[in-house]
């Protein structure tokens, strides 16, 4: 039984602190607390005081953890009982469908920012996946199922508290079963498209549903390419009368449907969720590529669902590595054809590099590079060489499309690493878009660690031309 909010444990904030709790931030440190009124057992409920002791928020509380005390509540008398937590999971579902419609796929929880700190809840249909990060969630564990079911009468609820997170609060981690049936494989359905997930072994809880509007900002890149290989459509008379198609530069009709289609790479493929949409939006031809063989799998799969197999292929291989070979492999072309204009190159040996594609739209979706503060240096050359590499890949007047979900990589580093990256490639960039993460990944005002996700759409040109 929790104490009421008048035998409530207390603590009172240090004067020397920056006054965030006051501006609804909902951590509180260790190093900002001056005093503990009363014996509060982690896990326990405890009223915030500033430190003139006046009353400023409720929240969690753990000793063991650097982020002693998380704010749940702006109300002196909240109970994080079962009544709780399904008003919470009411509102939370309120939200999504006001902004999603009826989607039944997406992020249902979003911890701190729908006032549940420690707390994830995905949504994949029927099925639940729970990712529980705090030692004050953990302890109500059994409350939040029983809630879970109750406002959302799910066929199962899957865990996935498998991350390192969890050891900073004295947790192990664990996953498993916590109710009902929960198949490995679970179909949803986004944007019109099927996607399948694997619930128990794919990254974090199976799949990123922050990216959902981005994936669908990509659809005016996917067409109009067709006039670069002299197609265009005109008027062509036949026994059933006269019809708009394609005809080539020769004058010949085309009969592929793609022909005014992009050519698409999708880096860091995961799912293939770009690959996916670029193909549903009219690419001509994707390369999806990823360094996990699960992953390229997964994608293939996913692929076959939709029936684009014909328009996708797969690559196994580290991004890296991969662009830097096309890289190469461009370059050598390039010497070539200059030898071939007088210029002096040994034309008799072969190339080595190999490679040397191009590509209209090149994607760039990488994992978090930096994910503590003291990583941001290296992360920063990490985004650098890697924007570097794929926007000498994108043809000219193509679209470069990069993303960073680290949030100590900050949104004016980012621009600054890819700005430098366009310098030494000698491209200008045309900024087309600028997002963040998607309606169901609401964020608090004031709270940065919030505003993780950067998504860029950039036209691509080379300096001189």
């Amino acid at each position: 039984m929790e104490a009421t909010n008048n035998s409530r444990p207390k603590i009172v904030l240090s004067r020397a602190r920056k006054k965030r709790i006051e501006r609804s931030h909902p951590w509180v440190y260790k190093t900002e607390i001056d005093k503990v009124i009363g014996e509060p057992a982690p896990g326990d409920l405890v009223d915030i005081l500033t430190e003139k002791e006046k009353y400023a928020a409720t929240g969690y509380y753990n000793p063991a953890s650097q982020i002693t005390v998380r704010v749940v509540s702006y109300e002196r008398d909240v109970q994080m009982d079962k009544d709780y937590f399904v008003r919470c999971f009411t509102d939370c579902l309120s939200h999504r469908e006001r902004f999603l419609g009826e989607a039944t796929a997406y992020r249902l929880v979003y911890g701190e920012a729908d006032f549940l700190p420690g707390l994830i809840v995905d949504r994949f249909d029927d099925v639940l996946v729970v990712q529980i990060l705090t030692l004050g969630m953990d302890m109500r564990r059994e409350m939040i199922v029983e809630a879970l079911v109750e406002v959302m009468q799910p066929r199962g609820i899957y865990e996935r508290s498998d991350v390192p997170i969890r050891e900073r609060e004295g947790l192990e981690q664990v996953t498993g079963v916590l109710y009902g049936e929960c198949p490995r494989h679970v179909q949803v359905r986004e944007n019109e498209l099927t996607i399948e997930v694997d619930i128990v072994a794919g990254q974090k809880t199976g799949y990123f549903f922050d990216q959902r509007e981005n994936r669908a900002a990509i659809a005016p890149l996917m067409t109009g390419w067709g006039k670069r290989s002299g197609i265009k459509l005109q008027e062509v008379e036949s026994e059933q009368g006269t019809s708009l198609l394609p005809v080539n530069a020769n004058g010949k009709i085309v009969t592929f449907p793609w022909w005014d289609g992009a050519t698409v790479l999708e880096c860091f493929s995961h799912t293939g969720s770009f690959t996916l949409h670029a193909c549903k939006y009219g690419a001509k031809k994707v390369t999806c590529l990823d360094i996990s063989e699960h992953a390229i799998e997964s994608a293939k799969r996913n692929v076959a669902l939709n029936g684009f197999t014909d328009r996708v292929e797969f690559v196994v291989a580290d991004a890296f590595a991969y662009l830097r070979a096309q890289v190469r492999g461009q370059q050598e072309r390039s010497d070539r054809a200059q030898a071939s204009e007088g210029k002096k190159q040994d034309t008799s040996k072969p190339l080595t590099a190999g490679g040397g594609r191009t590509w209209d739209v090149v994607i760039l979706d990488p994992p978090a590079f930096a994910k503590t503060r003291g990583a941001v240096a290296g992360a920063t050359r990490g985004y650098k060489d890697i924007n570097l590499q794929g926007m000498k890949l994108v043809n000219e007047g193509g679209y470069l499309v990069t993303a960073s979900c680290s949030y100590h990589m900050r949104p004016e580093l980012f621009m600054e690493a890819i700005l430098d990256a366009a310098h030494d490639a000698g491209k200008v960039l045309r900024l087309i878009e600028w997002r963040a993460a998607g309606h169901d990944h609401p964020q608090i005002a004031g709270v940065d660690e919030g505003h993780y996700l950067k998504f860029a759409v950039f036209e691509v040109r080379t300096k001189g031309k």
